[in-house]
């Protein structure tokens, strides 16, 4: 159990990661297509959220999931298997020690990983050594610092910059979305491209408003609560009244939110 994951691994975790892949499908996954018989690594699955709609949209090509938690990966195989998909293979493995012949894959998936990971330049680098030459790298994070809401009050703000700051204190970076593209071309990727994703929601589409906010943002931010006020980033009032302001953003007429995720293709020369 990796207790330096700031979200843990609880069941409502699971849930919102679920939720959030079917919420955020069209945004993050409508130009991902492999083609027949590729061969695609993913790495760090988890429970297998994002490997149901990659394998799903890609029925020919083959994947080999990888994540270092079993019970993360044993989640992921009863979700594939409920699904009836074929076409994937769980593995336990280390992102930086992995099990593989180089030059074994024709393209690397790896999403809302790298901001969990110290060094997250060295382990593309080292994963691109397991693409075959001209196989391609899809990294997709996001950004912290990209996020507002209205209405915005002085708590909610500060259990936004609380949780940004508990992530920061176990030495990930929550604002890594920024920073794909010197992190591709520093680990050696060429042709580089990355686009933002964004998400803005307002009363004017009350469905997606209160998904993005009541499923993604305030479960995630809720997952930091012990280890914030543990470590006297912000005090338990101040957080409980935070979380009831940021919920009101999730609210028509005067809630509006918006957030923005990075998408980053590199091709291995």
């Amino acid at each position: 159990m990796n207790h330096n994951y700031v979200h843990g691994y609880s069941l409502r975790e699971t849930q919102r990661l679920r939720e959030q892949s079917v919420i955020l499908e069209e945004l993050l996954h409508s130009d991902i297509n492999y083609s027949q018989g590729n061969k695609i690594l993913e790495a760090g699955c988890g429970v297998g959220a994002q490997t149901v709609i990659l394998a799903k949209n890609n029925p020919d090509s083959y994947f080999t999931s990888i994540d270092i938690s079993q019970d993360s990966i044993n989640q992921a195989r009863r979700r594939i298997d409920d699904e009836g998909i074929s076409n994937v293979l769980f593995k336990k493995a280390d992102i930086n020690n992995l099990p593989f012949a180089e030059n074994s894959f024709d393209h690397i998936f790896i999403c809302f990983v790298l901001e969990h990971l110290g060094k997250p330049q060295a382990v593309l680098s080292k994963l691109m050594n397991y693409l075959k030459p001209g196989g391609s790298v899809t990294v997709i994070e996001g950004d912290h610092g990209s996020c507002f809401w209205s209405p915005r009050t002085k708590a909610s703000e500060a259990v936004w910059i609380s949780f940004i700051k508990t992530q920061s204190g176990l030495n990930h970076n929550g604002l890594i979305g920024r920073e794909i593209y010197p992190l591709l071309k520093y680990s050696g990727f060429e042709r580089i491209d990355v686009s933002p994703k964004f998400a803005y929601a307002d009363g004017s589409n009350v469905k997606l408003l209160d998904s993005v906010l009541n499923q993604i943002i305030i479960p995630m931010v809720q997952t930091a609560k012990d280890r914030a006020i543990s470590e006297n980033l912000i005090d338990i009032t101040t957080w409980q009244t935070g979380i009831n302001d940021l919920k009101k953003a999730g609210q028509p007429p005067d809630g509006t939110f918006f957030y923005t995720w990075f998408k980053g293709i590199g091709i291995k020369p």
